[in-house]
């Protein structure tokens, strides 16, 4: 009993309280730059841009800085099987860009930023299951149908349009394909995102200067151009990826998941402190329904019913 004592009175060593404080810290960055995408698309989307002419920003910046990495990581990424690149490229890269920013242009930042993570647990259950074959538990299960009715509960608030809701879901569906491709494929989220950036840029953009009736992305005022550019490019494309990355490294991949729930609060807030897009009462009890919903089904927070000692 002494022993027993000694062992649970025992403080942790210093060192893994400073490796949680740290990956908090990682993962609390991510999140804020994860949220702060979707309000300064929207922004360039309903502003000087369109869809368009974002995810030519992107790409460019991301491309041109990731470049190096994709060449550092040419090996592993050649062993991966090329369907599962492609499946990355087309659910991660351009597509996805051009689907958000086409959703972004009617509905607000905070709406999109809470569908699409919040429907994105869904369908990566759904895909994991059927593609990885892994089993979905209990709590996943019951954050699963927490988003479900935070998300019926976000339409019915009448926050999304006909328009953007059919939009905002297929983007879920295609950044849940690309995260069950990633796992499958073994490389680092770094490494994949070189690739996705790197090859979309060398697609998309030829692409973009042939087609487009009016390349703003080409002509737009430098003061117009640079934030897009460093944030869509920089901050969202290589920091955050690599934030969560370090968070995942000091925390684990189940409890770094909760940040990416907290994104559609952080979405919402910044939505409503930076473009005015102040949410009803019945869309931020939706959000906060989404996020919580978000945190059990993506593994992060587990429920567990304590087993009653037997007498």
């Amino acid at each position: 009993m002494e022993d027993a004592k000694l062992v649970v009175g025992t403080p942790r060593p210093a060192f893994r309280d400073r490796r949680e404080v740290h990956g908090v810290a990682w993962g609390l960055v991510a999140a804020m730059l994860t949220a702060g995408w979707w309000v300064i698309t929207r922004h360039g989307v309903t502003t000087a841009f369109d869809q368009y002419d974002v995810a030519a920003l992107r790409f460019a910046t991301s491309g041109l800085l990731l470049a190096p990495v994709l060449w550092r990581n040419r090996r592993s990424i050649a062993e991966v099987p090329p369907l599962r690149l492609a499946v990355m490229v087309l659910c991660a890269g351009a597509p996805y860009s051009l689907v958000t920013g086409t959703g972004l242009q009617f509905a607000s930042a905070g709406n999109g930023g809470t569908l699409v993570n919040g429907v994105m647990p869904l369908f990566a259950a759904l895909l994991s299951a059927l593609v990885l074959r892994e089993s979905v538990g209990p709590s996943r299960c019951l954050g699963l149908g927490i988003v479900v009715g935070g998300m019926l509960g976000l339409s019915g608030g009448a926050g999304l349009s006909v328009t953007s809701s059919p939009l905002f879901l297929l983007a879920g569906l295609m950044w849940a394909g690309f995260t069950v491709a990633l796992r499958g494929s073994g490389l680092g989220p770094l490494a994949a995102v070189a690739f996705v950036c790197v090859v979309s840029g060398a697609v998309y953009l030829p692409a973009y200067v042939l087609l487009a009736d009016d390349p703003v992305a080409l002509t737009a005022p430098l003061a117009e151009l640079l934030p897009q550019a460093a944030y869509q490019g920089f901050l969202s494309a290589v920091v955050a990826v690599y934030c969560f990355a370090k968070a995942v490294m000091l925390l684990g991949a189940a409890r770094a998941a909760v940040f990416g729930a907290l994104v559609p609060v952080l979405a919402s807030l910044l939505g409503a402190a930076l473009l005015g897009e102040v949410p009803s009462s019945a869309e931020a009890l939706s959000v906060a329904t989404v996020a919580l919903g978000a945190a059990l089904a993506s593994g992060a927070v587990r429920l567990s019913v304590p087993l009653r000692a037997a007498s």
